[in-house]
């Protein structure tokens, strides 16, 4: 019987010939925390017997979810992450390098890799074809510790996507539409494995999406295959040398089978307070918006602020409407600068927050007001997710984002730019 990805990475990793089910212990070729978890994981790594890093070279920090700090607690917790690099030898990347999923993709994560982090959103590595996962503090210091941690071997879904995505509908939606079809827990512990013709044309920006969001179904893992479009990447990177083709073999088992046609999908958007609470666009035209957040892990990327600055080219945002962006590195950021994308967004009314997460958690930079209502590219929408329980937070695409900060309403962008 045939392999999947999850099962080809975890034997190959492990040593041993793995299956769906069976307990793995393997290496690991990254383990990383950001300011959030980075301080218990520190402090249950000192706890340990054992106070050198396995790998100081392969052990990262991130201070990007409260960056640049907003309050005093989160400028010692900083302090404390700092003082812990500079002793150890890990690597840092301080407040406004940007998020560390992004910065993950762009210089770390390795096609057949096994990645841990200290953020339940670690699993965007898979858009690389690595097996990242996200897991609790104490498992990532004992990871930082040995260089190693357990698997349970998870059971995989195949999503097969085929055909075309029509104009203005998006990888995001695809995943909205996914988790929609099959619930907030459909995937618990399983591996969603994706594959088909339209993820064989999929850029690897649009991967990432899709990944980071594979946890809001519960699943272990979101993966793809690593093919020339990921080599095309990783040389852009400059690490053609980390390429390494990996496919799931064609006689592999899975669990569920779920095809989806690109070109039947339309823009979506998940409803407060769930992920799996949704809906098109075009049927919620009648939600006024106070705020549009457009970044994060999920769709800060170049290509995200692209979108953005194509669809406000020559337009202004609503007056009612707050239009943050924020770019998840500095490397999207100082692009975006260069290409003229945020030079257009400022003119259209945005403000442009530096590369981090912002407004995602509501920690600070975009924290809601009582009743307010804001249209974000994030990943999660639950009661408090953006600093205050009486926001309601709806999520979806760059293009319907956008779309909806010039109209002041929920807009399906395919009619408002048609």
């Amino acid at each position: 019987m045939g392999k999947t990805l999850s099962e080809k990475i975890l034997s190959a990793k492990s040593g041993v010939d793995a299956s769906a089910g069976d307990i793995v212990v393997s290496p690991v070729d990254l383990v990383f925390v950001q300011d959030t978890t980075g301080p218990l994981t520190v402090r249950q790594f000192k706890a340990g017997r054992k106070q050198t890093l396995a790998a100081p070279d392969r052990t990262a920090l991130f201070i990007d979810h409260a960056a640049p700090s907003p309050n005093r607690q989160l400028s010692n917790d900083h302090m404390f992450l700092r003082e812990f690099a500079a002793e150890s030898g890990c690597l840092l990347f301080d407040a406004g390098s940007g998020v560390c999923h992004q910065l993950v993709a762009e210089k770390l994560a390795n096609p057949g890799d096994v990645i841990v982090g200290a953020d339940s959103h670690t699993v965007t590595a898979g858009g690389l074809g690595a097996f990242a996962t996200g897991m609790g503090s104490s498992d990532i210091a004992v990871a930082m510790s040995l260089g190693k941690t357990w698997f349970r071997v998870p059971e995989s879904f195949r999503v097969a996507v085929t055909g075309n995505f029509s104009k203005w509908v998006e990888a995001k939606d695809l995943i909205i539409y996914l988790i929609g079809l099959i619930g907030a827990d459909g995937a618990t512990y399983k591996a969603l494995e994706f594959g088909g013709e339209a993820v064989d044309r999929m850029p690897v920006s649009q991967r990432l999406t899709i990944a980071n969001m594979a946890v809001e179904a519960g699943a272990k893992v979101g993966i793809f295959p690593s093919d020339h479009i990921t080599r095309d990447f990783l040389k852009k990177q400059g690490r053609a040398d980390k390429y390494k083709a990996l496919q799931p073999d064609r006689d592999a088992a899975y669990e569920r089978q779920i095809d989806i046609e690109a070109n039947r999908l339309e823009p979506m958007v998940s409803q407060p307070h769930t992920v799996d609470n949704t809906a098109p666009a075009r049927t919620l035209s009648n939600i006024k918006i106070n705020q549009v957040f457009i970044g994060t892990c999920t769709n800060g990327r170049l290509e995200d602020i692209a979108v953005a600055s194509h669809i406000l080219k020559n337009r202004k945002k609503h007056p009612s409407v707050r239009l943050l962006v924020c770019p998840a590195s500095g490397r999207v950021l100082t692009d975006a600068m260069n290409l003229g994308y945020i030079k257009t967004i400022i003119e259209a009314g945005g403000v442009i927050l530096p590369p981090g997460c912002a407004a995602c958690l509501g920690l600070h930079q975009g924290v809601l007001g009582d009743g307010e209502v804001c249209l974000s590219t994030a990943n999660r929408n639950f009661k408090g997710r953006m600093g205050n329980p009486e926001g309601l937070i709806y999520l979806a695409s760059t293009a319907t984002a956008a779309a909806s900060a010039i109209t002041g309403r929920i807009t399906d962008p395919r009619e408002a730019l048609s």
